[in-house]
């Protein structure tokens, strides 16, 4: 996405509230990646140090929110940016008791929002893959964005 005007977001519904974590935790941030990506098989970062945790979560290229329903977790999302313009929503996603709760829009609604309001933004950007939600896609699409580049990978 290019340009604000792309966004066609969904509402926050008044049940789901979205804080910034505005200090830094590393260890939340390896909390809420297997919360909410164990049901998808991410393990990218499984292996990662706390030394590697920290030296993503605590940069100021990156910032992390939590959404949260009834005092419980929902989803999250980070975003990363670390040309000054360019903002990949690194990773985003809802805890499994909330998939179901027409919660994914307006998260990404909120996601892309925040990238908008960080000063300097150009671009907004995310990958995404079989190992995540099958409706991802088809969400990103309905927000507005575009789909850049497509590739086929093979597993003998």
């Amino acid at each position: 996405m290019k340009s604000r005007s792309e966004l066609k977001p969904k509402p926050l519904p008044a049940t789901l509230t979205i804080v910034e974590c505005e200090e830094p935790q590393y260890q939340l941030n390896r909390f809420l990646y297997q919360l909410v990506g164990a049901e998808w098989e991410w393990a990218d970062l499984n292996t990662w140090t706390d030394d590697q945790w920290r030296a993503v979560v605590e940069s100021d290229d990156h910032r992390t929110w939590v959404a949260y329903y009834r005092g419980s977790i929902a989803g999250y999302f980070e975003l990363f940016r670390p040309d000054g313009k360019n903002v990949e929503i690194l990773y985003f996603g809802l805890a499994p008791t909330a998939i179901g709760k027409g919660f994914g829009g307006p998260l990404l609604s909120h996601a892309i929002e925040s990238a908008w309001d960080w000063p300097g933004t150009q671009r907004v950007w995310v990958h995404t893959c079989t190992f995540d939600h099958p409706r991802a896609l088809d969400n990103y699409r309905s927000r507005g964005l575009k789909v850049f580049k497509e590739e086929v990978s093979y597993i003998d």
